[in-house]
């Protein structure tokens, strides 16, 4: 992937915002300033491939279990032991090592910038391939996504697990669900901030599976910014490059893949 260059945004004075920024995004991102992002996939060491096959045979000479297995598991974080993964007791805790040595690894550098619009609605104005949740328009009186599918309801607040695909993370999450018979159409959204501070995050997944199982469409990306005074774009980064694309991913032995992440659980208790 080549690199890409910051845009020029218009600069927006404050004194365009007639109301208060929401807090449940002005809390991570700063109301009309432009922040720097970029677009991370989550990569483990690629040693973990080894313990990833043997799962993935085991999946496919016992479907039946494997899909059981997977949905009674936390989504995101790895699948228990048993068995019949495939892996000794050694290789399962040697492949948690590995799991915990995920890195983040960017994809595409972007800008983001929150925003008030003039029907009072809020949106995360992204550019480059992050643009598409510039789409979603947020409804403060409401607490809900308004997305061309339809709103996005406020699902209890994220409190993720440290082995979950992104490791442990807070923030809040919006979703859209809709069946017709012919297939289901899902849009999450979340934001927040990795445990220790130093980041935060926007997970965005739109998926439509057919009434068969079938998988139509699954769009999604994870997009991390630095928090606070850090992340604030400055003159001089406009114009600078993108980081480099980095490789491809490995899938770990999970409910879900290991990029893009539904954005959602294990939830507070």
């Amino acid at each position: 992937m080549k690199s890409i260059l910051f845009p020029t945004f218009a600069l927006v004075s404050s004194a365009a915002f007639a109301a208060d920024p929401p807090k449940a995004l002005s809390e991570f991102l700063p109301a009309n300033s432009l922040v720097k992002a970029e677009i991370v996939v989550v990569v483990p060491p690629p040693e973990i491939d080894k313990y990833v096959g043997k799962v993935e045979e085991s999946a496919r000479k016992d479907p039946t279990w494997f899909a059981e297995h997977s949905k009674n598991s936390k989504p995101g974080v790895p699948l228990p032991y048993d068995e019949k993964l495939g892996l000794t007791k050694e290789e399962y805790d040697e492949y948690l090592k590995l799991w915990a040595k995920r890195e983040f690894k960017p994809v595409e550098a972007a800008v983001l910038q929150l925003k008030e619009s003039k029907d009072s609605t809020w949106t995360i104005g992204a550019a480059g391939s992050a643009n598409i949740i510039s789409l979603l328009k947020f409804d403060p009186a409401k607490n809900e996504f308004k997305s061309l599918n339809g709103d996005l309801k406020a699902l209890p607040d994220v409190n993720a697990d440290v082995n979950s695909t992104l490791g442990a993370w807070t923030g809040h999450e919006w979703k859209y669900e809709e069946e017709d018979g012919l297939s289901t159409t899902k849009e999450n959204i979340a934001i927040g901030k990795t445990a220790d501070g130093k980041y935060g995050l926007i997970v965005y997944r739109l998926q439509e599976v057919s009434s068969a199982g079938t998988h139509l469409m699954d769009k999604g990306m994870v997009v991390r910014f630095l928090l606070g005074e850090a992340g604030l774009l400055k003159e001089k980064d406009r114009g600078g490059p993108a980081p480099a694309a980095p490789g491809g991913t490995t899938t770990p032995p999970s409910a879900k893949p290991a990029t893009p992440p539904t954005p959602s659980k294990p939830k507070k208790k």
